[in-house]
């Protein structure tokens, strides 16, 4: 049974109503190299990262101390946003983060699908840097609780469970913050 280590990225050098693609600040860049310092002991792993510049930048230190490069997969990348007006994209994400996924469109079920499809394709021990919204669908699917959001992991926090390749277990919640959506 493959573990997974879902890494949230580090703190971003922009939020998600001010900027599409940001990196990470300062701040993101040591989170990122402490994350690998705690994660480099396990491995070399598998090492897959969201196609988003945070996710990419979090996940270097970690591939640089492995040798690996990591995979790039669009289905561990943001919940995609129906709405290019930056303001008005903020708005849209603080009001899905207050559903259960049933109230939400086809489109955000069928994302939300792919991504554990993601998930459940994965066969050995693996590292995936993503975003705040996929580790808490993974969370969910492990728990059978449907809230969008169901618990609030801190930037580079590492989520451990468990997949049979039809279900997910969790093992360990990561490190909870205050990050607060938009």
């Amino acid at each position: 049974m493959p573990t997974l280590y879902l890494v949230r990225h580090g703190r971003a050098a922009a939020g998600w109503d001010s900027d599409l693609d940001p990196g990470l600040d300062d701040l993101g860049r040591e989170q990122a190299q402490r994350a690998a310092a705690t994660l480099a002991p396990l491995g070399p792993l598998d090492l897959l990262a969201s196609p988003m510049a945070r996710a990419r930048e979090t996940a270097a230190p970690l591939a640089l101390s492995w040798r690996r490069e990591p995979r790039v997969e669009s289905r561990v990348s943001e919940i995609p946003s129906p709405i290019a007006d930056l303001g008005a994209r903020g708005r849209w994400l603080r009001a899905v983060v207050t559903c259960d996924w049933a109230q939400l469109d086809a489109s955000l079920q069928r994302w939300r699908a792919d991504v554990l499809a993601a998930l459940a394709t994965l066969t050995s021990d693996t590292v995936v840097v993503t975003h705040y919204i996929v580790i808490n669908v993974a969370v969910g699917a492990a728990t059978a609780n449907d809230r969008v959001v169901s618990f609030r992991p801190d930037n580079c926090s590492v989520t451990t469970l468990h997949h049979d390749g039809g279900r997910l277990e969790l093992i360990e919640l990561g490190r909870e913050g205050e990050t607060r959506v938009l």
